[in-house]
């Protein structure tokens, strides 16, 4: 896992409010931090963030700073954002994308 990678694992650690089924899970290279058995946000190795907003969600996230279409190896991954480092440079705003990325969580049936 790269370092910056870790170091928004940790930042995104200290987001994540207690009393929640939250776990990490080694996916796609690094850390992925999953909810009610649902992937939720998964910091990359180049201080980015892809974040689950759901297939609805899409529309509305693309248009915040620093959004874009998860893809992986060439395939747009449905209902996930990827969003870039600096825009997610102060708590605030990576603590909106994580909140986002839970609201749409919770609306999943628990795995």
């Amino acid at each position: 896992m790269s370092m910056a990678s870790e170091e928004l694992a940790d930042r995104v650690r200290g987001l994540l409010p207690g009393g929640e089924n939250i776990r990490e899970q080694k996916m796609f290279g690094g850390i992925c931090f999953m909810l009610d058995g649902h992937m939720l946000v998964a910091p990359g190795s180049d201080g980015s963030l892809m974040v689950r907003v759901g297939k609805d969600g899409m529309e509305a996230a693309l248009r915040r700073q620093g959004a874009s279409v998860m893809e992986m190896k060439g395939r747009k991954m449905g209902g996930f954002i990827l969003v870039s480092g600096d825009a997610i440079e102060d708590e605030s705003a990576l603590g909106e994308w994580i909140d986002l990325a839970r609201a749409f969580v919770r609306t999943l049936p628990a795995k």
